[in-house]
């Protein structure tokens, strides 16, 4: 195994595995969102209505992203969480789509995870809308 530095604008992040090996690890539809910035149809992923308690972490380097208990239903489609762990993501301006959003990324690796919003409830008042295909789930906190 060998390590890849990808420099962006703002962070160089660390990331174990190339496109190659990144393309046989995740399922096309794991690579398509994460690597390049895709969305999963709304209330097609696997976490919309899902209401286990545990961790959910970044489907590529598997770093803890929200704990359970930050998870609501936003009745958008996606799942959505009032709280990121810190330090957990990254926030950039995305101007795509005739749209003015923040995009959020694992900061460990880098992977596109989907956006966050203003509109959240009264704890942060923020939305994190997380594309469940870039999330795996541990039970209680425990490794999968």
């Amino acid at each position: 195994m060998f390590e890849i530095y990808l420099m962006s604008k703002i962070k160089c992040y660390t990331v174990r595995m190339g496109k190659y090996d990144l393309k046989k690890k995740l399922t096309p539809e794991e690579y398509r969102v994460t690597q390049e910035k895709g969305t999963e149809a709304p209330f097609s992923g696997k976490f919309v209505h899902h209401r286990e308690k545990g961790m959910y972490a970044c489907v590529v380097c598997n770093t803890p992203l929200f704990p359970s208990d930050a998870k609501f239903d936003s009745g958008t489609g996606w799942p959505s969480f009032h709280a990121a762990l810190p330090s957990a993501v990254s926030y950039t301006s995305d101007t795509s789509h005739k749209m003015r959003r923040t995009e959020i990324t694992c900061t460990n690796c880098g992977a596109h995870l989907g956006h966050v919003f203003p509109d959240g409830p009264a704890e942060t008042g923020r939305r994190y809308c997380v594309n469940s295909v870039c999330l795996d789930f541990a039970k209680d906190g425990t490794d999968k």
